[in-house]
């Protein structure tokens, strides 16, 4: 009898992950789906441009507003230049909103020649959503061939050339510059009624510039040219209150980039920290508190890029996790509680690029999904969050060879604790995808004190198993976090 009111007794714990007070261990049940692939481009009858119908190779995160995702395409579409689409987040309704104008080489002052058309080519970075607008900008293209920054509706019409960068020349030491900046690489930034952004080229010493434009096209301004000392190439802005932080991928004094910040006027520009003894080549920021966060392709403990943390005085920093393996992490990370989700472009199981979470501190580093080919390869921009699923682009392959839209289903499943009373003893039970949990048990639950099961589980027909006795006291079972 008394071995009766044990076994009875011990039917319960498999209730107790959702009765104790610890937080429930769980696990992500995922579901991949590739929402677009971009078809494949050919050249046209001029035996120059590859066109297709619906854009290639999207190297511009996507924005989410409703149920559409918003992108932009680097290559294809009509003319070659490159698209902006739209995209249900089922994967219907797929639209090309606006195809880029054929471009041209045309000869420039300073020798060679500059790819030139009449609202820019090649969109590069991030889309801005205001309003009923989208606001982008081109890497090429424009009357002068340096890029522009655009205004399309929603629906795809009203397209506008906010500005268009002027043309340059080489100076006495051959480096090209301008007035403005030439050749805009990374996503805008709004803050009130202005967007913000970073040239690669251009300004008054060839470094770049960062720049400034109301959404209604006027007021634009050069805020900054960097100077040689201050690096180049600069990447990833945010802004936190009237300051504005952003990277230089190169030099710096350390000659690995640099970490910046600048007035949202343009003033008082710092050079906060110099990469190169720890990290190189940083291209991606994201803010959370009093805290930047970004992702590097080199450096960190193994040499294949890392994601770090460091203070908006520029002290701190913090390698939180470092890739073991060639990884390239272009696209920055977003934060969703305490939970840090992102891509490398290379990497996983294939090698082609995955998609990973970790916390907040660098621990419990998961990867989530590994491409393959079929579905893309190469994520290279910001993913995208809504509820528990990720949406974002793979820059190459797919069916059609020229990058996909994706999405990743992250369910949360709470992991069952099975007790099967046997001749051998009390057997217990769960999915071995339910990582990182421990095994633990109390005499009582009136005030419960917690112990490791001290034997170790063995995987049997999938299962974590683990057997204990049926002798000594009455005990209460839980996974354990």
């Amino acid at each position: 009898m008394n071995l009766k009111r044990r076994i009875k007794n011990l039917f319960l714990p498999a209730l107790l992950p959702l009765l104790s007070l610890t937080p429930p261990a769980h696990v992500f049940a995922q579901t991949f789906t590739t929402l677009h692939a971009f078809a494949p481009t050919y050249l046209d009858a001029a035996g120059f441009y590859y066109t297709n119908i619906d854009g290639a190779n999207p190297h511009v995160a996507l924005i989410l507003s409703g149920n559409t995702l918003y992108g932009a395409a680097y290559n294809g579409g009509f003319y070659g230049s490159g698209t902006v689409f739209a995209i249900n987040t089922d994967g219907t309704n797929f639209t090309n909103l606006h195809n880029f104008a054929r471009s041209a080489w045309v000869p420039v002052l300073s020798g060679g020649q500059a790819f030139t058309n009449s609202d820019g080519a090649m969109p590069f970075g991030q889309l801005i959503l205001s309003g009923n607008a989208l606001y982008g900008a081109t890497s090429r293209g424009g009357t002068n061939g340096n890029g522009t920054v655009f205004k399309v509706n929603m629906d795809g019409t009203g397209f506008t050339n906010l500005h268009i960068f002027t043309a340059g020349d080489k100076n006495s030491i051959s480096v090209y510059t301008n007035s403005d900046g030439a050749i805009p690489q990374t996503g805008l930034i709004l803050s009130g009624g202005t967007l913000y952004g970073t040239t690669f080229g251009g300004g008054l010493s060839g470094n770049g510039t960062l720049f400034s434009v109301d959404t209604n096209g006027m007021g634009f301004t050069n805020l900054h040219s960097f100077a040689v000392e201050e690096g180049n190439t600069p990447q990833g802005l945010v802004v936190v209150g009237s300051t504005l932080y952003g990277l230089m991928l190169l030099g710096g004094s350390l000659g690995g980039g640099s970490l910046f910040a600048v007035s949202i006027d343009g003033s008082n520009f710092t050079s906060l920290y110099s990469f190169g003894g720890d990290l190189f080549h940083p291209l991606a920021l994201t803010v959370s508190g009093g805290t930047l966060y970004g992702t590097a392709p080199s450096g960190g403990d193994f040499g294949h890029g890392a994601v770090f943390s460091v203070g908006t005085d520029g002290s701190g920093l913090t390698t939180l996790y470092s890739f073991m393996d060639t990884a390239n992490p272009q696209a920055g990370v977003i934060l969703s509680d305490n939970t840090f989700y992102g891509a490398t472009t290379y990497n996983g199981i294939s090698g082609q690029g995955m998609l990973y979470k970790m916390n907040k501190d660098g621990s419990d580093f998961t990867n989530l999904y590994s491409f393959t080919g079929s579905d893309g390869i190469n994520p290279t921009t910001q993913l995208v969050l809504s509820g528990q699923t990720l949406y974002g682009t793979a820059e190459n392959d797919g069916s059609g060879g020229r990058g996909t839209v994706f999405s990743l289903s992250l369910t949360v499943v709470q992991p069952q604790l099975t007790v099967i009373p046997s001749i051998a003893g009390i057997v217990l039970t769960w999915p071995t995808n339910a990582t990182g949990l421990t095994l633990q048990s109390t005499p009582t639950l009136a005030s419960p004190v917690w112990t490791t099961n001290s034997a170790v589980p063995v995987v049997v027909n999938g299962q974590n198993t683990v057997t204990n006795p049926i002798s000594g006291a009455q005990q209460f079972y839980r996974l354990s976090q």
